[in-house]
């Protein structure tokens, strides 16, 4: 029962910029919040943005990030700008009641890979 399904992750450069995609259906689409989480090798899962009424950004992705929906296309997206070494991770796509913990979210997709090279 796929709910939520993610695509636009890569092997990119450091400074240069990518953009992630999440499409919503189903009980997914009819929650109130999508976020974006991330893990890198051996670390948790961490919170990266989340949108519900307006955005809301970790600390280490502000001003770089910027996460916008479309409601035509029941899309999220993640633009990111600047991409640094250190933001190489698998990105998740949440959907759920909102906020900056995983446990606010019942719905996750599949996980894309970002790769960051120097």
């Amino acid at each position: 029962q796929v709910q939520l399904v993610e695509s636009g992750g890569g092997l990119v450069q450091a400074g240069d910029s990518l953009r992630l995609s999440c499409a919503a259906s189903g009980r997914a689409f009819s929650t109130p919040a999508t976020a974006w989480f991330r893990q890198a090798p051996g670390k948790e899962r961490e919170f990266v943005a989340y949108i519900k009424y307006t955005p809301y950004y970790a600390d280490s992705v502000k001003g770089r990030f910027t996460i916008s929906r479309d409601n035509a296309k029941n899309t999220v997206y993640l633009q990111m700008n600047s991409l640094k070494p250190e933001d190489t991770a698998v990105y998740y796509c949440a959907k759920g009641s909102g906020g900056s913990s995983r446990y606010g979210y019942e719905f996750w997709g599949q996980g894309t890979q970002v790769t960051v090279s120097s």
